[in-house]
Order: structure tokens, then C-alpha cells, then sequence
């Protein structure tokens, strides 16, 4: 899924994921010398009395630390689903698109 949000010259890939008030990006990026790191965005939508806003957080992930990252968060997941036995972790992407339309009906204030 590509997506232009933050979209620039050294972008090389994009992936978006919708999570309720969340989004998430993770973009793969070239320097000017050519090296590749992956940013991981969590970009939140929030209501204010300005008007609507966006906080963001950002993780930059060289390429020397992309498998102890990998490996990490394998574990963390691993230990996740032991901890959550009864919850499906195998949901689709349209199971969960139909979560997202529906959640538009709660009350998240």
C-alpha cells in the first residue's frame, strides 16, 4: 500500500496502517550517500479547540540494527500471543477494515 504522507525525494517505500485514531507508516528512505534506514511513524489524529491536529512519533532504524530490532519484536510478539491465548491475532485486513468503518460510531472522547 503506498501512501504520500511525508512523501520526498529520498523515500524509496511506503506502507500505511489505519489503527482507529492512529496511523502508522513505515517508509524505507535512502541518504544522500545511498545508505538505506527504515522510519517507523505513529501519527495520531487529535481534536482541539483550534481544530483538528496530528502528534507524531518517529523511530529511525539503521541498517546495522534492523535484524536485533526484527528479532526483538519477534520475541515481544511471541510473548504477546502466549500472554493472549484467546485473542485472534490472524484477523484479516478487510476484518479489520470493517473494525475501522464501524469504530466511527463510538464515542472515543
Amino acid at each position: 500500500m503506498q501512501d504520500n504522507f511525508g512523501k520526498d525525494k529520498n523515500e524509496v517505500y511506503s506502507q500505511k496502517i489505519r489503527a482507529g485514531k492512529r496511523s502508522y507508516f513505515f517508509d524505507v528512505k535512502m541518504t544522500k550517500g545511498s545508505d538505506y534506514y527504515i522510519t517507523i511513524t505513529e501519527c495520531k489524529k487529535k481534536n482541539t479547540l483550534e481544530g483538528v491536529s496530528f502528534e507524531k512519533h518517529k523511530i529511525f532504524l539503521y541498517k546495522e540494527d534492523v535484524v536485533k530490532f526484527s528479532e526483538a519484536l519477534q520475541a515481544a510478539i511471541s510473548r504477546l500471543k502466549e500472554e493472549l491465548p484467546d485473542f485472534n491475532f490472524e484477523r484479516s485486513s478487510t476484518e479489520y477494515q470493517v473494525y475501522e468503518e464501524n469504530e466511527k460510531d463510538l464515542n472515543w472522547d
